[in-house]
Parts: structure tokens; C-alpha cells; sequence
């Protein structure tokens, strides 16, 4: 028995992830690893909460790894240009946040989740 097309919710979803996967063909941010992508979600939920995030607290979320593995992928994320460190009034703290093409990335996102709604509407 086939289903009809476009009748599950999930159709959604399946749609933004095949207009999300299309994303990754374009030129712009080089990919990152699963851990570094939960690492992403997690600046990305802060940033969008206005919380500051130094590096010293995301050294203490033990769910994303020791801090020495975290340091390392901060510092790989930073090179791939997802993440930008910047200055507080104590020199010896950064600041962890989402770059600017990382937000553009996320603009991305929701367009293709927008435009997955709209198609699967039809």
C-alpha cells in the first residue's frame, strides 16, 4: 500500500534535510565533525540567549568532552571560521561566539526549513 505523498510531518523534515544537505555543496564554511557541530548548537543556543560563554565555560561541559579534546576543537572551528574568540575586561578570558558567516550559515538553515515547510504545504 503506498502512502500518499506530502501526508506526514515528517515529510518536513525530510524535505529540510534534503535542501540542508544541498547547502553543503556550496562554497562557504568548511564542514565540521559531529562533535564539533553539537559544540556549534551550543554556542549557537548562547549566543541566541544574549549569555557570554568563555572559554572556561565550555570548558566545564563534560558532555561535550575533556577540555583538552574541546580546546582542540575550538581551536580547529576557529581556523574553519565558525567561532571567533574575542576580548572581555579580563585579558586572560575569551569570549566564545558564533562568526559571522557561521549566523549566515544559520540564516541558511532557516530559509531551507521555511522554503521545506512551504514545499511539503502543497
Amino acid at each position: 500500500m503506498a502512502m500518499e505523498k506530502n501526508n506526514r510531518p515528517a515529510d518536513i523534515y525530510v524535505r529540510f534535510l534534503q535542501l540542508a544537505n544541498a547547502l553543503r555543496g556550496l562554497p562557504s564554511l568548511p564542514s565540521l565533525d559531529p562533535l564539533e557541530d553539537r559544540i556549534l548548537a551550543f554556542v549557537a543556543r548562547a549566543g541566541q540567549a544574549r549569555e557570554r560563554l568563555s572559554v572556561r565555560d565550555m570548558m566545564a561541559q563534560s558532555e561535550l568532552g575533556s577540555p583538552a579534546m574541546l580546546h582542540a576543537r575550538l581551536k580547529s572551528m576557529r581556523e574553519k571560521g565558525w567561532i571567533v574568540l574575542s576580548d572581555t575586561d579580563d585579558t586572560r578570558r575569551k569570549q566564545v561566539e558564533l562568526s559571522q558567516a557561521a549566523w549566515l550559515h544559520f540564516d541558511k538553515l532557516s530559509k531551507c526549513l521555511l522554503q521545506a515547510t512551504r514545499d511539503t504545504g502543497k
